[in-house]
Order: structure tokens, then C-alpha cells, then sequence
């Protein structure tokens, strides 16, 4: 007998909370505020504001559905199962943060602040999911398209706006460059790192690099398999060039970086505490995930 669907509730920690537990009590989080110039209530509505929209969220789940709760830190030991519907309750990010834990169970974003979010990812207000819990394991959803590095020791990391591989801090990154069907041509390099984005990330830190360099490229749609990529900052010099530094990943297409530092490392969205780390004559291949975010729309 097949099991009945599971909502999971995703959240996370609200600025308030982080306060609080840092300072001990509501008082003294007043109080370093305060002195800052800021005042406790502006955070202390967000988090009222977000605590009522996961109470409404949790009570919109059918009668006849389990249920879990998840916080953003504990995403990484939390067993997703296939029947799991996957309601985000708060920003985009968060969205972003619980893709490349998923394999194809349709996600509902919820913004738990309008007007101060995009938007983009968490497209629907707490007082929607009633009707849209019921039909989400058949209602039309966006397939957006994901991007992964694949190391040759097997390590891999998926995300679901944009990929970062350089070196930890400020450091200079130091690696091969090649794209696959080049006749193995490689190009020596020293630069701030690679960014490789999809149509999601090209909302933010992709397309801050993309407008930046003027790029005459077209930026990809959330759901097209095409992703663009960029050096930062490559940095000319006897024994390293910066002709490769920008381009166009197609669904087959490969990026390929082959490390020539003691240790650079890769990560997705942001979150460098989750990272692939990689070490001289390393190779890791960038490129279109074969699975796709199911975005409930």
C-alpha cells in the first residue's frame, strides 16, 4: 500500500531568534540594538510574521497527510522521501538551499515577507497553500534547471543558481581551463575563481558579473539547459593567459578545471561551509544537472 504524501516544512532560524540566542535574553537583544541604533520590534515583527505563516501553512496540510519540519541547518541529515511534497516557508535563498537535497518532489514556496523578498522562488502567501497542498503532486510546475561539478574522485555538488570554484579567502586561484570538444586545448590561469550560473542565479550573483563585463551573451531563462560562465578577475602573466573567461555551457557541454594550487574548493549558492574541496591535479567537470527543481507555480 503506497504511503500517504508527507508534507515537509522547510524554515529557517529568524534574525530574532539568532539574537536572542546570542544575547541571552529579549532585554539585552533590545539593548545591543539599541545601541546600534536599531530597534528590536522591526525584527520582532519579521519573526511574529514568519512564525504565523508556518502555524497557517502547518494547518492548510490535508487530515489525512503526515507531516515534518525542517530547519535550514539540519537540511544536510534530513532523509527527503520520494511522496514528499516540499513547502518552503520564507525567502528565495531558502529555496535554493533545499534543491540539491531533493530528486523531483515538487516544491511550493511560500514568502513569509512580501515586498522585501523577490519574490522569484517563494511565489505564494501562507493563505495560499491550502489549495495548493492538495493538488500539488499534479499541478503544473517549472523543471528549472540545475548546475553540478563532478570531481574525478567522485565528490559532486549540485546547486541551483550558480557554482563557485576558486580558493578559500582572498586568495589567488590557480588552475587549467578547458572546455570539452576543444580538441583537449587548455588555457593556464590565475584568477579570483570561476562562476558557472543558470537562468535562477541569473537574478543575482551571475548576472552581477554578466552586466559588469558588458557581456553580449544572452542570460539564460530559469528553465532553459544552458548555463554562461566567468572568470574573475584572470590575471595575464608569462605563464597565464585570460583568452577563456567567459561562455556558454549547452546541455552537453563541459567546463573542465584541472587544479594546480594545494587547495581550492568548490560550492553552491553561497553556502562555502558545504564545499568540495580539491587538491593539485585535480580535475572537476562543470556543466547541466540531469535533475531538474520541480517549483510549483
Amino acid at each position: 500500500m503506497s504511503l500517504a504524501p508527507r508534507a515537509v516544512l522547510v524554515h529557517r532560524t529568524t534574525e530574532y531568534e539568532e539574537l536572542v540566542a546570542r544575547h541571552g535574553t529579549h532585554g539585552q537583544a533590545a539593548f545591543f540594538l539599541s545601541s546600534r541604533g536599531r530597534d528590536i520590534e522591526e525584527v520582532a515583527e519579521r519573526h511574529r510574521r514568519t512564525r504565523r505563516a508556518l502555524a497557517e501553512v502547518a494547518a492548510a496540510v490535508p487530515l489525512t497527510w503526515r507531516q515534518a519540519r525542517v530547519e535550514r541547518a539540519d537540511l544536510e541529515r534530513f532523509l527527503f522521501a520520494p511522496e514528499d511534497v516540499v513547502v518552503v516557508v520564507g525567502q528565495d535563498g531558502l529555496v535554493a538551499n533545499v534543491a540539491k537535497y531533493l530528486a523531483g518532489q515538487p516544491v511550493i514556496g511560500i514568502d513569509t515577507d512580501p515586498g522585501r523578498n523577490p519574490g522569484v522562488l517563494v511565489r505564494h502567501r501562507p493563505a495560499d497553500a491550502a489549495k495548493l497542498l492538495p493538488s500539488a503532486t499534479t499541478a503544473r510546475a517549472d523543471a528549472l534547471t540545475m548546475v553540478e561539478a563532478v570531481a574525478d574522485d567522485t565528490q559532486r555538488l549540485v546547486a541551483l543558481n550558480e557554482i563557485y570554484l576558486g580558493a578559500a579567502g582572498h586568495r589567488t586561484a590557480r588552475y587549467r581551463l578547458g572546455l570539452d570538444g576543444d580538441g583537449g586545448a587548455a588555457e593556464a590561469q590565475a584568477s579570483s575563481g570561476v562562476l558557472v550560473g543558470t537562468g535562477t542565479g541569473a537574478t543575482g550573483w551571475l548576472r552581477s558579473l554578466w552586466q559588469e563585463r558588458g557581456s553580449a551573451q544572452r542570460l539564460p531563462g530559469p528553465t532553459e539547459e544552458r548555463l554562461l560562465w566567468f572568470v574573475r578577475e584572470a590575471w595575464p602573466s608569462p605563464a597565464t593567459g585570460t583568452t577563456l573567461v567567459a561562455g556558454e555551457l549547452s546541455r552537453q557541454a563541459r567546463l573542465t578545471v584541472t587544479v594546480e594550487s594545494e587547495r581550492l574548493i568548490a560550492f553552491g549558492d553561497g553556502v562555502e561551509t558545504d564545499a568540495v574541496e580539491l587538491t593539485w591535479g585535480q580535475t572537476v567537470r562543470l556543466g547541466v544537472c540531469g535533475e531538474r527543481l520541480r517549483l510549483v507555480g
